[in-house]
């Protein structure tokens, strides 16, 4: 029981672009961020989820405009660990096409504030790939286990 307590101290969850804000809160007692912050086991974690640009996926998806994220990104004025579901322009973000489906918002957001981390998901082409912006070292997680030093 104890070392199910620590997960749950130390599990953080941002919306995809599958689930709402609400819909994901409904179905945890852990932290959910959406553009917000948080302090954990020393370290300042901020989260921005959904899909960043919109995407042609419809109605089902949750998605936001790049000025939606940009304004959410403003109260990120210092972090460790940025988690944001979409990656940052550039970086991380090509689909099999090639294009570039990156958030403009988000990489603006990391050269501002410079975390130490930026751990992101969504486009599934690029699950594994990595970058840097700066300081900040950029990880598209995927669906795989991922250890990092902070």
């Amino acid at each position: 029981m104890e070392l199910l307590w620590m997960f749950e101290e130390l599990a953080i969850y941002v919306p995809g672009n599958a689930e709402s804000v609400d819909e994901l809160k409904a179905a945890t007692s852990a932290p959910v961020l959406h553009g917000e912050g948080i302090e954990r086991v020393g370290l300042r974690l901020f989260g921005l989820g959904y899909a960043v640009p919109v995407t042609p996926f419809g109605s089902w998806s949750c998605d936001m405009t790049e000025a939606q994220a940009e304004a959410l990104l403003a109260g990120m004025t210092e972090a460790d660990i940025l988690i944001s579901h979409s990656p940052p322009k550039g970086i991380a973000d090509r689909a099999s096409s090639g294009l570039s489906l990156g958030s403009v918002a988000v990489r603006a957001a990391i050269e501002r504030v410079q975390p130490r981390l930026c751990l992101c998901g969504h486009i599934h082409d690029s699950w594994g790939r990595s970058g840097a912006i700066g300081r900040t070292a950029v990880h598209n997680l995927g669906p795989t286990a991922n250890w990092f030093e902070v």
